[in-house]
């Protein structure tokens, strides 16, 4: 057999075709141009005129199957043509691996997205390990795009419409059992098994599972557009707004055209087409490159298997669970039974939802000790601790740690105000010293800030970014400043609404400027859902460091103990934890956004000036994915880049208004200026 670059090939004494994708110089298989190319030719040369009895596409990869499209490649095409011609080669290539004859098998282990999954729809059966790991999904609408390689076409057939529009509107990926229950994969077998089971589909040909009879109908031609219309567009419509995020409304549109195999490649294609171009599709991307770029920056030769934990409060109590969910041993320190005893009943919950399986929940849980004399600190490799922001206490507790742990072992503070120089100054080596700092709630914030001080080692934070990669969180690296880059760039937003409202402006008239701008929540809900006692103590803390006022207002909410959700009350009311809202004006929409933004991005550039993180792409994803800035806007530094000296303009105007909060950083220029360089062909960096 002829020799691949991305292919392993093998055909076995079965007369069975083995298909390894094993992508060169890569961690993770992707469908590049040389892997369709070669796998179009394999399809050709080494099928065409055999008796072969069938073929199994496997990963010859443990990390898993197959991610993708190549993003990196996509992203590089010079023009919409070269996309496009991309688009059609894996169109050609499934369309062929679908109709060859005979029986086809893709045998999932790990990750099946996009591109992937789209190859393993083109087969005749799905076979998928049981495994934690394994998942399977078509998150092209995350990147501003939509499945072209047949998805649109193809999964529908298997699981129907309705089933397959909730996972392409969405994004979001399933397990292997609900991708059975559904249709979506064949079987579900232990990873040892899936070479049998495979075989055992190639040799007796199972009758693929038939679609229920609802779902055949809501596939009918004249069901779609009325389903479009009356069911699926307005529940989409809650979630997106069109002109923000284009692609879900596009496959929508791309469902209604697939009523025949030719007209729903089309379709996919002329969808491509139009969400190339836009706006949101080259932020979207480009952020998932640049969390790519934060994943490579992250790994190194790190092994963690246990983790001891200071402190069963809210925050130590969800970060052990984490730790549990993916694989870790824990330990938890607490004085307090009662808190341990919190701890380990959210624990169990956040398992129950993450891991489903009871014998899997149950194995976790195995693997949580409580440990109030602290006595798995001597065996862990990585100490986190999380108790009251009291410095004393703080420094205390590392004396101690430093003395009993191991010399390898990291040594973390998920301190969310005090600088890492402070917490170490009676430590002997204060260069171990390392804040990994989470965001509540813990399970569903992506992102930790990696934070160093002036000593802190290297390899500390090297380590730190490695644990945190582990975790599946996105490691952003931030100078020990107050209020690191989350909560230094979110406060001024969040006081500017509490300023609003002290003028009289309406709750709800502030938040709807901020969802107009692609927000996904208003700053007022937000800081009631944070807290109001915690904003209040954030903002005299930054406040302090950085100069500004607090609203009194929002001294006054606290003192009247209207704390937010937690009190059922704050600047709304709450009922069954819900806000008591009436309809937004949408009169000063304009100026209340530019008044919220302005600040927002007037707080970035600083931070940029300041080097609170290496770049300002790093600046843009930690904030997209510690606040939820606008994904769709590319993070506050792609849009003030976009604003370009305009953003000046309206700075001054809004401080000879407002006052001089407003008053432009004077980090403006320089940032300004560098964007402007690094625009330029063939600049010098």
């Amino acid at each position: 057999m002829s020799s691949y670059s991305a292919w392993q090939v093998v055909c076995d004494s079965d007369q069975i075709l083995w298909l390894s994708l094993d992508c060169p110089q890569s961690s993770t298989n992707t469908l590049g141009k040389i892997a369709l190319t070669e796998l179009a030719t394999i399809l050709i040369q080494e099928v065409e005129g055999k008796a072969l009895q069938g073929i199994v596409i496997q990963s010859a990869k443990s990390s898993g199957f197959i991610a993708g499209a190549d993003v990196h490649e996509f992203a590089g095409l010079e023009n919409i043509a070269d996309a496009l011609a991309y688009v059609r080669q894996g169109q050609a290539v499934f369309n062929k691996l679908e109709n060859i004859g005979i029986p086809t098998v893709a045998l999932i282990h790990g990750f099946c997205l996009g591109g992937g999954l789209e190859l393993a729809l083109a087969c005749r059966y799905r076979i998928a390990s049981d495994s934690v790991k394994t998942r399977l999904g078509l998150p092209e609408v995350m990147l501003g795009i939509q499945p072209a390689w047949g998805g649109t076409v193809r999964l529908p057939e298997r699981v129907g419409s309705l089933n397959a529009l909730d996972l392409m509107l969405t994004g979001r990926t399933l397990r292997a059992q609900p991708a059975k229950k559904q249709g979506l994969v064949d079987q579900v077998v232990a990873e040892y098994y899936l070479v049998k089971a495979a075989k055992h589909f190639i040799l007796s040909t199972p009758s693929p599972k038939k679609l229920p009879w609802t779902e055949v109908l809501t596939s009918q031609k004249w069901a779609r557009p009325w389903l479009a219309k009356w069911l699926i567009e307005p529940k989409l419509r809650e979630k997106a707004r069109s002109e923000h995020y284009p692609a879900p409304f596009q496959i929508l549109s791309t469902w209604q055209k697939s009523l025949s195999r030719d007209a729903a490649l089309n379709a996919e294609i002329a969808g491509i087409e139009a969400l190339a171009k836009t706006e949101a599709a080259r932020n979207l991307v480009r952020i998932f490159l640049l969390q790519e770029r934060l994943k490579a920056e992250a790994r190194g030769s790190y092994e963690f298997k246990r983790v001891h934990v200071v402190g069963a409060g809210t925050m130590g109590g969800d970060i052990a669970a984490w730790c549990l969910a993916n694989g870790l041993q824990v330990t938890l320190q607490d004085s307090s039974p009662d808190a341990i005893a919190g701890a380990f009943s959210r624990t169990k919950k956040l398992l129950q939802r993450r891991l489903r399986t009871d014998y899997l929940v149950k194995n976790a849980l195995d693997q949580l000790t409580a440990d109030p004399e602290g006595v798995g600190v001597s065996d862990a490799d990585v100490i986190i601790e999380a108790i009251v922001e009291n410095v004393q206490i703080k420094q205390t507790l590392f004396e101690m740690l430093e003395q009993e742990a191991r010399a390898d072992a990291i040594l973390a503070t998920n301190t969310s105000s005090i600088p890492l120089d402070e917490i170490s100054k009676a430590m002997k080596q204060p260069e171990r010293l390392v804040g990994i700092h989470f965001f509540n709630p813990v399970a569903k914030m992506k992102l930790v800030e990696i934070v160093r001080s002036e000593k802190t080692a290297a390899q500390s934070v090297q380590a730190a970014k490695a644990f945190a990669k582990w975790l599946d969180r996105i490691a952003v690296e931030v100078k020990s400043t107050p209020g690191f880059l989350i909560n230094r760039i979110l406060l001024p937003y969040l006081l500017e609404s509490v300023q609003l409202f002290e003028e009289g402006v309406r709750c709800e008239d502030i938040d709807e400027a901020a969802l107009a701008f692609g927000m996904p929540m208003g700053p007022v809900t937000l800081a009631d859902q944070v807290g109001l006692d915690v904003c209040l103590s954030v903002a005299k803390t930054l406040c302090a460091a950085y100069g500004g006022e607090v609203p009194k207002i929002l001294q006054e909410k606290v003192e009247q103990g209207h704390l937010g959700v937690k009190a059922k009350r704050g600047f709304y009311e709450y009922r069954e934890g819900q806000p008591v809202k009436s309809k937004a004006s949408n009169m000063l929409t304009a100026d209340i956004q530019e008044r919220l933004i302005m600040r927002l991005l007037n707080e970035s550039v600083a931070c940029w000036d300041e080097n609170i993180v290496t770049d300002a792409d790093v600046l843009d994803l930690g904030m997209i994915f510690g606040t939820g800035f606008a994904p769709f806007r590319g993070g506050p530094a792609q849009y003030a880049k976009q604003l370009g000296h305009q953003a000046l303009k309206t700075l001054e105007s809004l401080s000879k208004r407002y006052g001089a909060r407003f008053q432009a950083h004077p980090g403006w220029q320089r940032f300004l200026n560098k964007q402007e360089a690094s625009n330029e062909p063939n600049q010098e960096k």
